[in-house]
């Protein structure tokens, strides 16, 4: 309704100013008219004087002219007349009665000049037009010559005819004229704004009502029923309207039900519910790419790039660590960091149950209480950490990091964007962390749990390659346990197997986490010491030596079952220029060993070789 008072208005105003355009036209052209019909007057008055006097003085009867001038001004309705003589008139006929003198500055100008002079006076009450006229010595073209009576040339100004008017009653009249226009038009002025309003208000309800149904529909609702009084093409807009609108309720509520199986509502946050649907179908566009393009992906490292590069580049998040836990050690892994240091203490990296985020399994935001995580090193910056499950054995934590709340506030909005890729990459590490554990079951000894020698054939030209860029150096042990065949034929295999258990025990425990001990054969082990010094190879070599040794195996008689090793060792690069050298070379430091009476270690030789051998 607030359309409908506004139009009517601006067209009262409309009316109003033209009415006052009008009033205005016609007052000034009243004004004039009525100056104009003065003048015009005083045109005819200032004749009749002028033939009046001439005619008086043809005749000798210029002594009778005051009478003929009284009637003049009377007979005319003039206020007052008067007549002067000039210059030349005075010179030749003297002054003249006492009236025909000049009164006043006009008087004076118009003689000078010999121009006409008009002049309004107006008071609160009378209105006075002034009007003086000079008249001039005849021509040659005019009836009568004056020259034949007056010493003058032609065209001087003989004198001057001054009157006045008063023009009071025109005003009157006009005022009067003007308040009948004004009446008139103020009348049409409130007809037609009833017409207005009484044709326009049906549609101004049209439009309330159209404007109330989009505003609902703005909020997502779409039941408003559309009515008009209106009849022709407004009545079809409604019906089409409300067809419309049903249709928008029965398909729309679906679209916003179907999104939320994909995207909880609430998770975009928007007042008009059809931006907030084209937020959720680009945001599931983008997750679906991001999906289709790590399921192509190799491993499982490849799939955390890309989540580390949603991070970096959608969301614009400059300082934030991304983990993996371990949930079965607890363990934590930092696979991704911004920031030189740690945000957390390193006792977290140990034990993952020590972040707040991953033992809660709720985001944790530092802006919600006071130190919130006892695990943050610095108390100084604000931190927004999202745990994510993978599944039983494995979880993901983003620990997103500012000093600027600001920023603190836009993680807080994009937590919910952010755990809907993790979602969407979720699957796609189940199947590579299974694939990765198909694979390390493929190269794993199935007995042992050591790497087997495919696995060595695989990583070998990768350790090569590291160490030829690293500089690093490796000592190859290869192993064998004594007379293992007469285990195996005095007490069965699984005697058999008890003693390669065993071993593999005790490969273990010998090792660095950076060394590698792979079964190579049946008996035949294999081991792999990185960046090892010649002593510190000896010493893992007789610890393995005496420890397996030092053994006992309870084979059900008196005496218990003991056996030794033979080791064959070769180092890399000192012996030869590639690994695979040097496990051939570890192999014939072995069979040295073998042959010079077995249980012992041996280091390998040169001169081991037969000849013709290739090095």
């Amino acid at each position: 309704m607030a359309t409908k008072s506004r139009l009517l208005v601006i067209v009262t105003f409309m009316l109003l100013a033209l009415t006052a355009a009008t009033i205005v036209n016609i007052s000034l052209n009243f004004r004039d008219y009525s100056i104009n019909s003065a003048v015009e007057k005083s045109q005819m008055a200032a004749n009749i004087v002028k033939d009046g006097l001439t005619a008086h003085m043809v005749n000798g009867m210029m002594d009778k002219r005051q009478y003929f001038l009284d009637k003049i001004e009377t007979s005319n309705n003039i206020k007052s007349l008067w007549i002067a003589r000039g210059e030349k008139v005075t010179a030749q006929y003297g002054e003249g009665l006492s009236s025909e003198k000049m009164r006043d500055a006009i008087d004076e100008e118009v003689l000078k000049t010999g121009q006409s002079v008009q002049k309004i006076t107006e008071d609160a009450s009378n209105t006075v037009l002034r009007v003086t006229i000079p008249y001039k010595a005849s021509t040659p073209a005019d009836s009568t010559d004056c020259i034949s009576c007056h010493n003058v040339e032609r065209g001087d100004t003989l004198g001057i005819i001054s009157m006045e008017f008063d023009i009071s009653d025109m005003r009157s009249s006009g005022m009067i004229t003007i308040l009948k226009i004004l009446g008139i038009n103020l009348l049409f002025i409130v007809v037609v704004l009833f017409l207005i309003n009484y044709f326009v208000t049906p549609y101004m309800n049209l439009f309330s009502n159209l404007q109330n149904g989009i505003r609902k529909a703005y909020r997502g609702d779409f039941s408003h029923q559309f009515a008009s009084k209106v009849g022709g093409d407004a009545k079809y807009v409604v019906e089409h309207m409300n067809s419309l609108f049903r249709k928008m309720q029965e398909t729309f509520g679906d679209i916003k039900n179907n999104l939320a199986t994909f995207i909880p509502q609430g998770s975009v946050s928007q007042s008009d519910p059809l931006h907030e649907a084209k937020t959720i179908i680009s945001e599931l566009s983008d997750i679906y790419k991001f999906k289709k393009t790590i399921e192509l992906d190799a491993s499982k490292d490849e799939v955390y790039t890309r989540i580390i590069d949603i991070l970096r580049l959608k969301y614009n998040v400059g300082h934030f660590a991304f983990y993996e836990v371990n949930n079965v050690t607890s363990e934590r892994k930092l696979i991704y960091s911004t920031e030189e240091e740690n945000i957390c203490f390193e006792k977290t990296n140990k034990n993952a149950m020590e972040c707040r985020a991953h033992r809660t399994g709720t985001v944790t935001i530092s802006t919600e209480f006071p130190n919130l995580c006892r695990a943050c090193v610095s108390q100084d910056i604000d931190y927004v950490c999202i745990p994510f499950t993978i599944n039983h054995d494995i979880s993901l934590t983003v620990s997103m990091t500012s000093d600027n709340r600001d920023e603190v506030e836009l993680m807080k909005k994009n937590i919910s964007s952010i755990r809907h890729y993790l979602e969407a990459a979720k699957p796609v590490i189940e199947s590579q962390i299974l694939m990765e554990r198909l694979r390390d079951t493929s190269l794993r000894d199935g007995m042992t749990g050591l790497y087997n020698r495919r696995f060595l054939e695989e990583v070998i030209d990768k350790i090569m390659s590291q160490a030829n860029r690293n500089k690093d150096t490796y000592a190859v042990l290869m192993l064998d346990i004594d007379f293992f065949k007469m285990v195996n034929d005095t007490y069965g295999h699984d005697m058999g197997d008890k003693v390669i258990l065993a071993l593999s025990k005790v490969l273990k425990t010998s090792i660095r986490e950076s060394d590698l001990a792979i079964r190579y054969g049946g008996e035949e082990f294999l081991v792999l010491l990185s960046n090892a010094t010649d002593d510190g190879v000896m010493q893992v070599s007789n610890k393995i030596h005496s420890e397996f040794a030092a053994l006992s195996f309870d084979v059900g008689t008196s005496e218990p079952l003991k056996k030794t090793l033979s080791i064959g060792i070769a180092k890399f690069p000192t012996d030869g220029d590639t690994i695979w050298k040097c496990i051939k070379y570890a192999d014939t430091a072995l069979y040295e060993a073998k042959n010079t009476g077995r249980n012992k270690i041996v280091e390998f030789e040169k001169a081991m070789f037969k000849s013709g051998d290739d090095f």
